[in-house]
């Protein structure tokens, strides 16, 4: 039965010519395989008859070499294939999910198992799928072989045929539901470990270890019940596959024998019988990569939720000039038929209280967040910092150019403009310190995430909390310093001080996920509750 991410695995194969230079090469080490019986039976008639053939012995020395530098070439082929379209399948994944935006459609934990092990699993498909074709090739192979040896042994062997089908078939429809169960399963595990993870000095300070540790493991059972319902799948499998090969092997040597006896086979060719037999069945040896298939397909499945999820909302994109207009956007849980236009070049505050919605409109207006429903209409490029950034990068340099092919001279200047560039001139290596041995301070982080968005020379910069750990002072020093060095650029601020409000050119008040007025912060500090957002109601 179709799956939703077959599509996608028929799309892993197509995309690379890789796995045809395997198939290639497969077909040539198989070719040798089902050779390499009949060369071995003429080298053993040849010992017994007490002659020498130069030709036999070279042939069957060529077709062994084959087969092995044939196997040694699939090995690394094999791997490269695998690698790559575990990047593809992880590089199309990563995309989507950051173009669903916040709040994320799927937990953390659970969209990094499967970045990681869905994406690994099924960019195997290639070598698992070849492998089960040449498994089945060389079973066809195999059986025509026998009957070029002799038809009756192809009779025998036939008699297996269906009772082998009906184990591989079986043994996948049993395989298919406990597969995809024990991968979601794992899926919702990782969710909640990484959720208790990021939470572990919460839970220690609470002391409900214990009872955190009972929520992540809750759905161990059905973990346990889909892993063992594998196991006991496969186990069937494995030893009605162990009873079946020495079964058709004897009935195929007694058939061999009785042709002894008659004078139709030599003695290497009854060698050449039980080759072949096994040969022919290798598809029911193939029981690892049965399994191995269903996972993949579950991977697969669980990959194409993910791409097939619609990225809410719209943006439009015209000329640069700074300008952004909201037209009753909504998102969910968060903001509420918000209508809003930023001049271009103006400097906006964004203020409310906790829970207002005030990151959201922020990442709206950054781009980095889809909609629900309404437009959101943005010109020109945006440079985004966050409250916490995440330093990525092997240098403080690198960091601040992260994403960029900024020189030293651009990283230099957005650092000054951040304030922070007489901080990274004092570590033992200067812009040269390996990120790992920087001891930054939370506002010293902040400023180099704001470098990073500064560094991006962006018509549009938004700044979501990105100085609430700088005192009022720098904060200033970093305000006059952006003015200098981006000017004429739109600015989006959100803010908990009024000091900052008050510079700004446009403030928008937010409360409940709803506008609740716009204007000059003086403007504003009329209204009672407007001065409760700064004074917590005192």
């Amino acid at each position: 039965m179709a799956r939703p991410g077959d599509a996608l695995l028929f799309s892993v194969v197509r995309r690379d010519v890789r796995p045809w230079l395997l198939l290639i090469n497969a077909a040539v080490a198989t070719t040798s395989a089902l050779l390499l019986p009949t060369a071995l039976a003429n080298a053993v008639d040849m010992a017994l008859s007490g002659t020498f053939v130069l030709v036999t012995v070279l042939l069957l020395l060529l077709l062994a070499a084959v087969e092995i530098v044939g196997d040694a070439i699939g090995i690394v082929l094999a791997a490269s294939i695998t690698a790559r379209a575990t990047a593809w399948l992880r590089k199309r994944l990563s995309r989507h999910l950051l173009l669903l935006g916040h709040p994320p459609r799927f937990a953390a934990g659970d969209a990094v198992s499967r970045l990681t092990g869905d994406c690994g699993n099924a960019g195997g498909v290639v070598v698992t799928v070849l492998s089960l074709i040449i498994a089945a090739v060389s079973s066809v192979g195999a059986v025509i072989a026998l009957a070029l040896l002799d038809w009756r042994l192809a009779a025998v062997f036939a008699v297996s045929v269906p009772l082998a089908t009906f184990l591989v078939r079986s043994h996948m429809q049993l395989t298919a539901d406990d597969v995809l169960a024990y991968q979601e399963v794992s899926g919702e595990i990782s969710a909640r470990l990484l959720d208790a993870v990021a939470g572990r000095h919460t839970i220690a300070a609470a002391g409900i270890a214990e009872r955190e540790s009972g929520r992540v493991l809750q759905p161990l059972p059905r973990l346990a019940a889909a892993g063992g319902g594998m196991w006991r799948t496969q186990a069937k499998m494995m030893w009605r596959a162990g009873l079946l090969l020495p079964a058709v092997e004897l009935a195929v040597l007694v058939a061999a024998g009785f042709g002894i006896l008659q004078g139709r086979l030599s003695t290497g060719d009854v060698l050449a019988a039980l080759g072949y037999t096994a040969l022919g069945m290798s598809i029911v040896g193939q029981i690892p990569q049965l399994t191995a298939l269903e996972r993949t397909r579950a991977s697969a499945t669980r990959i194409a939720e993910v791409l097939d999820t619609p990225v809410p909302g719209k943006t439009v994109s015209a000329p640069s000039s700074g300008c952004i207009q909201l037209r009753d956007v909504s998102v969910e849980g968060a903001l509420r038929d918000v209508s809003l236009t930023i001049p271009a070049g103006a400097f906006t505050a964004v203020v409310g209280s906790s829970g207002a919605g005030k990151s959201t409109l922020a990442a709206v207006l950054g781009g980095l967040s889809p909609v629900d429903s309404g437009e959101v209409s943005g010109e020109g490029s945006v440079g985004y910092a966050f409250e916490r950034p995440a330093l990525l990068g092997a240098t403080i340099g690198r960091s601040i150019g992260y994403g960029t092919d900024a020189d030293e001279i651009q990283v230099r200047d957005a650092a000054v403009a951040a304030q922070v560039h007489d901080v990274l001139i004092r570590l033992p290596q200067g812009y040269e310190t390996p990120l790992a041995d920087a001891p930054l301070s939370g506002g010293e982080a902040q400023r180099i995430g704001l470098a990073r968005a500064i560094v991006r020379d962006p018509e549009v910069l938004v700044l979501d909390d990105a100085t609430a750990s700088l005192d009022t002072v720098t904060e200033a020093k970093v305000d006059n310093a952006l003015t200098t060095a981006l000017p004429g650029r739109t600015r989006v601020v959100v803010t908990h001080r009024p000091a900052t409000a008050a510079r700004a050119d446009l403030v928008v008040w937010l409360e409940e996920g709803r506008i609740r007025g716009t204007g000059t912060h003086r403007e504003l500090w009329t209204d009672e509750d407007y001065r409760a957002v700064f004074t917590g109601g005192e």
